[in-house]
């Protein structure tokens, strides 16, 4: 696990690094691990997030495919059900579809079988605004696949956990869906440790505390509202941030504890309101904390539309002044 007491020790990592030291060392420790998805070998990945691996494990567990998702993902079925743990790489989760029925596959294994056979499969999908990428690249469809009763699905807003969760995915005898800002790949830096570590799959983290408001949010939203939140403590108004990292299945209790604190809730998302996990945070916790709230639950989003063009997108995405306006609205109405 990750050292607390010496938070210095370690590398200063991006996100995109973190990952690529943890795929690194699982490998090393566990020849039952894996890789493989279009251009990850020679190129590393468009994002090369696997860059120098298969220099250094071989063409034989780090392998370029063909541009063809869903063939990528039945021969990780395959292959978890010959005892492999695969790790594979869908180049945008906009593509997340030709792996559907795969991805169906995978989070019934193990109900299917009584247990008896593992489905040790993650896959890796880079997602997300705000970088400019080309139609269908930046989509948000982890509230889709949070619907897949079986999975889990993760998505790491810092270096640190970005290494730790992957390490817990690839180690989870269970499918992992592991999500990857495109924003926070390259754009900051962390001292993580050499060593390696896991972070248990089942928990949200609280970022900072407060007693006036709950936000809770993930992946590139997290950034935003740490921003939001310290803009508002100026104008005396303490907001506590949760970082839900794990998005299916969701740490419901550590909301509630906060809220029961705070009595106020804000629930922030980077995809379109009717996409994205906050409308179901929402009813969740309209029914179980319904007698600790002193107002409405506050929701923020994207608009209800086809994720724009490059040219408006910064207009499109929720940012942190928008964020702190729902923080005025939800505590003072």
């Amino acid at each position: 696990m990750y050292n607390r007491k010496n938070p210095e020790a370690g590398n200063n990592l991006t996100m995109v690094r973190a990952i690529n030291q943890a795929l690194e060392l699982e490998m090393a420790q566990d020849d039952r691990v894996v890789l493989f998805g279009q251009d990850i070998g020679k190129n590393g990945g468009v994002f090369r997030a696997t860059e120098g691996l298969q220099e250094k494990f071989g063409k034989q567990r780090v392998l370029d495919t063909p541009l063809a998702e869903s063939g990528i993902s039945g021969m990780a079925i395959g292959l978890a059900y010959q005892g492999f743990r695969p790790v594979i790489e869908i180049q945008f989760l906009g593509f997340i579809f030709e792996t559907m029925d795969s991805i169906n596959q995978m989070a019934r294994a193990s109900y299917r079988t009584g247990g008896h056979l593992a489905m040790s499969v993650v896959v890796r999908a880079p997602f997300g605004g705000g970088v400019g990428t080309p139609e269908f690249h930046p989509d948000n469809f982890e509230g889709l696949l949070a619907q897949f009763p079986g999975l889990k699905v993760v998505v790491p807003s810092s270096a640190i956990d970005a290494k730790g969760l992957l390490t817990a995915a690839i180690r989870d005898d269970g499918p992992v869906i592991f999500l990857e800002h495109m924003l926070l790949y390259r754009s900051f830096r962390e001292k993580v440790p050499e060593e390696s570590y896991s972070i248990d799959l089942d928990r949200a983290k609280v970022l900072s505390e407060g007693e006036d408001l709950t936000l809770v949010t993930y992946g590139a939203m997290v950034c935003y509202a740490k921003e939001a939140a310290a803009r508002a403590a100026e104008e005396g108004i303490q907001v506590e941030v949760i970082d839900l990292r794990i998005v299916h299945p969701i740490d419901y209790e550590t909301i509630l504890r906060s809220v029961q604190k705070t009595q106020h809730l804000l629930v922030v998302q980077e995809a379109q309101g009717i996409a994205g996990l906050g409308n179901r945070i929402v009813s969740e916790m309209a029914r179980r904390a319904f007698y600790d709230l002193l107002r409405p639950i506050g929701f923020l989003s994207a608009p209800n539309t086809s994720f724009p063009f490059k040219q408006v997108e910064d207009d499109w995405l929720p940012g942190a002044e928008d964020i702190l306006q729902a923080i005025r609205e939800t505590v003072n109405g």
